[in-house]
């Protein structure tokens, strides 16, 4: 296997170049007028600043976990290390995406003069910069871990000391996410309930002050928190695909083991093919342009699949499950396509009921919600069945719902790439208005971010499935941790099925405790937004009311305060709900035990993963409903119809980019905390 593990270093760094060819490419546009230049140096700047600030808040947080992780479990440092390592190259992932939206913004913008063709390429390379990073530093740093722990036949328990890079890159991400999504959404609800409904100025108008901590927003919430979120989904993915490989040697040799190193290859691959699919293709829909990418990168990675299959493996099952995996991904992302798309029915029946009124939306929004959620939840459960059956069921029917999970994930880079072309696209909306560039690049731009919420929808319902599948992939893995350290035998699933039996009292409160904790810590998600919103909105309604001259759009506002506000805020308070994630499972293994602990990650993992679904959803929902109206639909712009709309908007911005995606970062957290401290919960748990 010496040789094999130069495919995954290989593909790593092939990717890893590509970022600084594409980084290149972007930094050679023009940059346009001197007003545009302003503009995207104030929001480069805010989001450096909200950056800096933040990851010193979680540095504080990632070194005294290390410390802690030293001495408990010491003298494996591994364990600490590639704790220390996860989180750093989760930070490194988010600064080179984070470069790149902040460069490709105002270039989008100025090529959207002349071409709204060119300025998609322009986007989509500024957000394929975050997809590259995230699916080359994550191959990179667990293959550089394999190599430094010793990793390999004669040293299979090594394996189990990748989950501190997991466990790393998780806790970073729900800080990025929690952080990020808090900042974007107090300032982008702020800046709507004052300037559209009450001033009635449009989006993005350079009088309002909350404009640009609401595009900076765009970047920390959008790109950064997204971003965050699927280099963890990857790390923890490969590390618990490798652990339950192990119980696999006997049967496939080595390779169990070493094959997800092999197809996150393909994936970084597939990535690369992806991107150079894209062209400059006139009068096309930006979004058929992004789907041709993402079916560009499904190919690849088929014909990538088949290799692995029949020359490593010698199995063509693996071939069907990675391929059924990689399919319910697309089907999954054509299914958010078809709940979210403005040009679909469910955000057009959304729209005409707010002609009725706000409340009418709402619920129509809440109920195709609600049904979304299911329809996902459907396709996930019958991948997993279907490649259980595919290996023959029992234990090694777990091996059939690796490679399905493997499948999903290895296009994680394009989904990235598409997903911060959204927030790009909207920067870029938002550099037109206010540098004044006309009616025309604002209706290219316009374009460019209703694709692009399209995306960002997408993406959210990708994570899920990936999440879903990489949580079910994660207690997978703990059971299997849990069987080898009890010397409990794992041949056949009734060996380990008698310790969670469901008529446990213990198991059936692991399971009520579990469901609860994805409704707490929204609750504690949601709450922030909705305190730091109602300060954004104070800010702006006093600086209206009291700077002379500023509604004639005289003078200018002072955007540093409304950016100051948000900033102070979501530092603050990313902090519980982060707690809520991290020490819930602490105490119920503490308490409960191991096997109760099982129990409790399965209820959290399901309704996790649903309600995320769902809050996701409908954002997207109410949001492209109100873009629907103001496309002239309804009424259009400043009539009953959009405000009420717009409300709609404003209710939904913290359950698609704060509370949602952040639960999919807690589901695999817990899953990957439990499986991280299990030999602390073996040893001292108060109920056995």
């Amino acid at each position: 296997m010496i040789h094999l593990i130069l495919i995954p270093v290989a593909a790593g760094l092939a990717a890893f170049i590509c970022v600084g060819i594409v980084y290149m490419m972007v930094k050679r546009e023009d940059e346009g007028t001197e007003r545009m230049r302003e503009i995207a140096g104030f929001i480069r700047e805010g989001t450096w600043a909200f950056l800096n600030r933040e990851m010193k808040t979680i540095s504080y947080f990632i070194v005294a976990l290390s410390l802690l992780l030293l001495i408990v479990f010491w003298p494996r440092w591994q364990i600490a290390f590639g704790f220390i390592l996860g989180s750093l190259f989760s930070f490194l992932a988010i600064i080179i995406g984070m470069s790149g939206a902040t460069l490709a913004n105002v270039r989008t913008a100025n090529a959207a003069r002349t071409s709204g063709a060119k300025a998609l390429v322009i986007a989509f390379r500024g957000g394929a910069i975050m997809g590259l990073a995230i699916v080359s530093l994550n191959l990179l740093g667990i293959t550089s871990l394999y190599i430094l722990f010793g990793a390999g036949p004669k040293n299979p328990e090594a394996i189990s000391l990748l989950v501190g890079f997991g466990f790393g890159a998780s806790l970073s991400a729900l800080f990025a996410q929690l952080g990020g999504g808090i900042y974007t959404k107090a300032a982008d609800v702020g800046a709507d309930l004052v300037g559209k409904i009450e001033a009635r100025i449009p989006e993005d108008d350079p009088r309002n002050p909350a404009v640009i901590a609401d595009l900076v927003g765009d970047n920390v919430g959008d790109c950064a928190g997204r971003g965050a979120d699927l280099f963890e989904s990857g790390s923890d993915n490969l590390v618990a695909s490798m652990i339950v490989g192990l119980l696999f040697v006997p049967h496939y040799g080595w390779a169990a083991v070493f094959f997800p190193l092999i197809t996150r290859s393909i994936g970084n691959l597939a990535t690369i093919a992806g991107l150079l699919s894209v062209r400059r293709w006139e009068g096309r829909n930006p979004i058929t342009s992004l789907n041709i990418a993402l079916v560009t990168a499904g190919v690849v990675s088929i014909i990538g699949f088949y290799l692995t299959a029949r020359y490593l493996m010698h199995d063509i099952r693996f071939f069907w499950c990675l391929s059924l995996g990689l399919l319910a991904a697309l089907i999954t992302s054509f299914v958010v396509q078809y709940y979210t798309g403005i040009t679909e029915p469910p955000v057009q029946r959304v729209a005409k009921g707010n002609v009725s009124g706000s409340a009418i939306g709402l619920m129509q929004g809440f109920a195709y919600g609600m049904e979304s959620a299911a329809i996902p939840a459907f396709i996930i459960a019958g991948v997993m069945i279907i490649a259980y059956l595919i290996f023959g069921g029992d234990v090694p029917g777990l091996y059939g719902v690796i490679a399905a999970a493997l499948g999903l994930t290895e296009i994680k880079g394009m989904i990235m790439a598409t997903d911060t072309f959204g927030p790009i696209a909207d920067n870029a909306g938002g550099i037109a208005e206010m540098a004044g560039l006309g009616e025309e690049v604002e209706r290219e731009a316009e374009a460019l971010d209703a694709a692009g919420n399209i995306t960002k929808a997408i993406t959210k319902g990708y994570s899920m499935a990936a999440a879903a599948l990489t949580s079910s992939l994660l207690l997978f893995a703990y059971l299997t941790e849990v069987a080898r350290h009890e010397g409990v035998p794992f041949i056949h699933f009734s060996q380990v099925a008698q310790y969670l039996n469901i008529a446990d009292p213990k198991i059936i409160a692991s399971l009520l405790v579990g469901a609860a904790i994805p409704f707490l810590f929204t609750a504690f998600a949601v709450k922030p937004v909705a305190k730091t919103a109602h300060q954004v909105v104070d800010e702006v309604r006093r600086q209206f009311r009291e700077i002379p001259g500023l509604l004639e759009g005289k003078t200018k506002p002072d955007y540093a305060r409304c950016v100051d506000i948000t900033t102070k805020n979501a530092l603050r308070e990313m902090v519980l709900p982060t707690l809520i994630g991290m020490v819930s499972p602490i105490v119920v293994g503490f308490i409960l035990g191991p096997w109760c602990l099982a129990a409790f990650l399965i209820s959290t993992t399901i309704v996790g993963a649903l309600l995320a679904t769902y809050m996701f959803n409908s954002g997207a929902i109410y949001d492209n409903a109100k873009k629907y109206i103001e496309d002239g639909h309804f009424g259009g712009k400043n009539t009953p119809a959009h405000h009420n709309a717009v409300i709609g908007d404003t209710f939904g911005d913290p359950l698609k980019d704060t509370a949602g995606p952040s639960l999919h970062i807690l589901i695999k957290l817990v899953n990957i905390v439990s499986i991280t401290l299990l030999p602390l919960f073996l040893a001292y748990s108060l109920i056995p």
